[in-house]
């Protein structure tokens, strides 16, 4: 534990929807959901307009529209989030060389390895500016919270919000974790919190009164410590500034159960392709391909294969799945299918190319030795019919989805309000225009093609020189014991 509440935690307020409402005027103030669409698409973030009827993130999307019938919902759009992102991690990198992040809208930062601040005084001022320069650049609002350990300035940055400052001054964590529930603890999840439960442990001071020996006991030997010493306010994890990725990931979760056999090899290797993006993305390569499928009974699989050397090759990246969705039964029906990558390393083997080619070539002769002995291979139906191609009105919806950029030759930039029956819907605005007006074309309109996102509103003041240009005298108009909000 610090002696000074040098450790920020900066968490971006309702982020995917409030980028969203910045980068469309018409929905500013306005209840806004962004997630999956389908009847099975889950709430990724709902703004805090929508939050008033009782929406909240990993919400099945169905309920989210019984309760807010009236909000914008809108499919996410990633490299827009990934763009803001980018910007709010540049300015704590300006404030220390340790920043932790811990997803594109959170991250810990420590103060003191930037010579930034070393007492409260000066912590204050930073958190505050902070919060100015980043509303400033990206429109967008986040809340801090400083503390003397990453877990209380986490806790603090959740009481903050929204769009608010918590400081805990260091010696005051005992008496501020004493009535909070078990589950505002690091690694206690409903799982760990029923038991203590069981065990009469339903607030933190319960942790601190049972004492070391009985979490122990409870928990195990390196958990219970852990917990204990948590329950008493220490933490002593230092913000670690490169995170390095155990795994990359990708997953579907599918409108109505595939039960046709190719279809789930085809949306498999489509899988596998966009997994392997993404770790060339990462300028990584793996060594273990994993492949997740759960049935149409919620029951879920996962079967992994090692190959020699870590590899970056679609090729042999979409091969081990298909071999791994062999050995998996999907009859029944599937709803998700995932494929990712484990092991990995920032380096591929010189053979990986010939090792995807013997791998195809070893395929092959099995497939010929079946056939010559009257087995059908393993994976494919007799009889199965070819995928049904989709028609081109749902292909037209799939390139019109809601919330989306487009741009028409004649009325400009705009985003989908909606699409169906051969027909999109389009509002015609800019990231700092006024609410513009609504449009109807066909899906087919040569005028009409999807866009990239358009930047952000950024205040035209230069803060190229921040924190630097700041002063000082912003320390005293906040107390440390409250939260602050505009």
């Amino acid at each position: 534990m610090r002696a000074a509440p040098t450790i920020l935690h900066l968490d971006m307020d309702a982020f995917y929807a409030s980028a969203e409402q910045a980068a469309k005027p018409s929905l500013r103030g306005k209840p806004v959901v962004v997630g999956g669409l389908g009847p099975r698409g889950v709430v990724a973030t709902a703004s805090y307009e929508a939050r008033r009827f009782g929406v909240h993130s990993a919400m099945p999307m169905a309920q989210a529209r019984r309760l807010a019938p009236n909000a914008a919902y809108l499919v996410p759009r990633f490299h827009l989030y990934r763009a803001v992102s980018d910007q709010v991690m540049e300015l704590l990198r300006r404030l220390s060389p340790l920043v932790e992040p811990l997803s594109l809208d959170e991250a810990f930062v420590d103060l003191e390895a930037g010579g930034v601040a070393d007492d409260t005084a000066c912590a204050l001022a930073i958190g505050k500016e902070l919060r100015a320069v980043i509303e400033a650049v990206t429109g967008l609002t986040g809340s801090v919270g400083l503390a003397g350990s990453k877990m209380l300035a986490k806790i603090a940055s959740e009481e903050a919000k929204p769009n608010g400052l918590r400081l805990i001054e260091p010696g005051t964590e005992r008496a501020l974790l004493a009535p909070k529930p078990v589950r505002i603890l690091p690694g206690v999840g409903p799982a760990t919190a029923d038991h203590l439960r069981r065990a009469g442990m339903t607030t933190v001071d319960d942790l601190a009164e049972a004492g070391e020996a009985e979490l122990v006991r409870l928990l195990g030997k390196a958990h219970g410590e852990s917990l204990y010493r948590m329950a008493l306010g220490h933490d002593d994890r230092p913000v670690v500034a490169e995170r390095d990725a155990k795994s990359v990931s990708v997953e579907d979760t599918f409108d109505t159960d595939l039960h046709d056999r190719v279809r789930v090899r085809t949306e498999v290797e489509r899988l596998a392709d966009r997994c392997v993006r993404r770790l060339r993305g990462a300028g990584r390569s793996g060594r273990t391909v994993v492949l997740k499928v759960r049935r149409y009974d919620f029951s879920t699989l996962t079967r992994s294969e090692t190959l020699r050397g870590p590899t970056d090759d679609p090729a042999v990246v979409r091969e081990a799945a298909a071999r791994l969705l062999e050995a998996v039964d999907t009859t029944g029906g599937v709803r998700l299918l995932g494929v990712g990558v484990t092991g990995l390393a920032d380096y591929t083997q010189e053979d990986l190319f010939a090792q995807a080619a013997g791998e195809r070539a070893a395929a092959e002769d099995t497939a010929g030795r079946d056939a010559e002995e009257g087995h059908e291979p393993d994976g494919a139906v007799a009889g199965a019919p070819e995928e049904t191609p989709e028609t081109a009105e749902r292909l037209a919806a799939r390139g019109w989805p809601a919330g989306h950029d487009v741009h028409h030759d004649t009325y400009g930039h705009g985003w989908v309000q909606g699409s169906g029956l051969g027909r999109v819907t389009v509002r015609f605005e800019e990231p700092g225009s006024a609410p513009g007006r609504v449009r109807t074309f066909r899906t087919d309109d040569p005028e009409l093609r999807p866009a990239e996102p358009m930047p952000l509103v950024r205040d035209p003041a230069d803060y190229s020189s921040w924190p630097a240009s700041f002063p000082k005298s912003l320390s005293g108009e906040v107390s440390p014991a409250e939260e602050s909000r505009p």
